[in-house]
């Protein structure tokens, strides 16, 4: 029994450290009195902030959408004017070109909305600082992974 004993004894030892070394004061407490009272956010300033960032935003899927409807329609008059021609060459050369159009005008209005989404938020990041050093805390910039990132 006492090797029992003695072999748990010295795995306990071994496992957790001998008690007679090292350091083994408990850390301090903290102050019961110390100032409750965070850095102070200008909250007019956060508004500000976000509602310029929304307005960008708004701006640039507008742009957006309209880029991509004009690309839409010209892409149907496009094939209309396709399938108006005679001999089958020039129709699926029209038609060719009509799509390749459309491609070309679709890939721009993404590039342009990701271009300015992007710059959006950059210029709110920039213009949270101003707010104050905790300012980001109570802003809704964690939620940008939710933003449409392009089609």
């Amino acid at each position: 029994m006492f090797r029992e004993w003695l072999a748990a004894a010295v795995g306990a030892v071994m496992t957790f450290g001998a008690s007679t070394t090292g350091d083994h004061r408990l850390p301090p407490r903290p102050d019961k009195h110390a100032s409750s009272t965070a850095a102070t956010i200008n909250i007019a300033c956060v508004s500000a902030a976000v509602a310029a960032r929304e307005s960008a935003i708004d701006t640039a899927v507008a742009t957006f959408t309209g880029a991509t409807n004009s690309a839409y329609t010209a892409r149907a008059s496009a094939l209309a004017s396709a399938y108006a021609q005679t001999g089958n060459d020039a129709i699926r050369k029209a038609i060719k070109s009509a799509w390749q159009q459309f491609a070309d005008a679709v890939k721009s209005a993404r590039k342009s909305w990701q271009t300015s989404r992007e710059a959006a938020w950059k210029q709110f990041r920039t213009a949270l600082k101003a707010c104050g050093p905790n300012a980001a805390q109570t802003s809704d910039a964690a939620n940008v992974s939710m933003e449409v990132q392009g089609q």
